[in-house]
């Protein structure tokens, strides 16, 4: 269970675990996770990719054994997106694939559209997660992915906190998402971030994440429209090659998240898992693989 790790200190005092494997003189793959997880989201991709690939995982920002500072000011996206950055240069990585799922990907789609790393980044690979002007539309409009996404309104609530500080991430997750564990995980995995969420300073570090930022959510019986003042930033689309792995079944998530796509994206490869859920990297792991073994070859 245990990874061969390195511990990267950052220029900012943040300090990250790596698992940094493969060829040092191969292409690399830079793979982001996301809530409420770790690098080992990545461990069936890792597998098959790090003969042929350098491959580098981080435990972002709040998660596992890297720092994970108490104020959710730390954990703006422009600070995650320089973690990724300072990262890079402390491994001595130069141009690379970014790969991201959930939050891992929310970091990964707003580095590829404000253009951070743009000299750098080659490609992108994102799954089960969606594009920020998609989603905070759909909040407003969609039913679906307003009630699925009530769980955020329940992380930012700070009535939580002593709840979190006494048990951990767990019974937040019971509460908010009626959470009762991924049948399909293996027995060990679900065991090491168990022991992970139950540190008090992690599980809130990790709620940071939803706290610094993201989209705004509605209440249920707020109208479905948009308000007045709506708009978005002017950022360009994606002009990279990018490739969405999107399993079909995710209900926190719904497949409207893929509507618009193609305008957003300059160069798009969409590939849909049918049978997976939100955990695509894992629940469907050969899928996955073959998909972005294609897209590496092909791009």
């Amino acid at each position: 269970m245990s990874d061969d790790m390195t511990r990267v200190v950052l220029p900012t005092g943040i300090e990250l675990e790596v698992l940094d494997t493969g060829p040092r003189d191969a292409e690399t793959l830079v793979f982001l996770h996301g809530f409420p997880e770790n690098h080992r989201t990545w461990r069936h991709q890792i597998a098959h990719f790090s003969g042929r690939y350098r491959c580098i995982a981080p435990n972002q920002r709040g998660y596992a054994g890297s720092s994970n500072p108490q104020e959710a000011s730390e954990y703006t996206i422009e600070k995650l997106m320089g973690d990724v950055e300072h990262m890079a240069d402390a491994l001595g990585v130069g141009k690379f694939t970014l790969v991201g799922h959930d939050l891992g990907g929310v970091v990964a789609w707003a580095m590829a559209l404000t253009g951070a790393m743009k000299d750098r980044i080659k490609r992108l690979v994102i799954a089960n997660a969606p594009h920020p002007f998609i989603l905070s539309s759909l909040l407003y409009l969609n039913q679906h992915q307003r009630a699925a996404s009530q769980y955020i309104r329940h992380f930012r609530d700070r009535e939580n906190d002593a709840m979190i500080r006494e048990h951990g991430l767990l019974q937040l997750l019971v509460k908010a998402l009626d959470f009762e564990g991924a049948a399909s995980m293996e027995d060990a995995e679900r065991k090491l971030l168990l022991k992970e969420w139950a540190n008090p300073d992690t599980a809130m570090a990790m709620i940071n994440w939803y706290r610094a930022g993201l989209a705004e959510v509605p209440p249920m019986d707020a109208p479905y429209e948009l308000p007045a003042d709506y708009s978005l930033p002017p950022l360009p689309n994606v002009a990279i090659p990018t490739l969405i792995v999107w399993g079909m079944n995710d209900v926190a998530l719904p497949v409207a998240n893929l509507d618009g796509l193609d305008a957003l994206v300059d160069d798009l490869t969409l590939e849909k898992v049918e049978g997976s859920g939100h955990f695509v990297t894992w629940e469907a792991p050969d899928k996955f693989n073959a998909a972005l073994e294609t897209f590496l070859t092909a791009r």
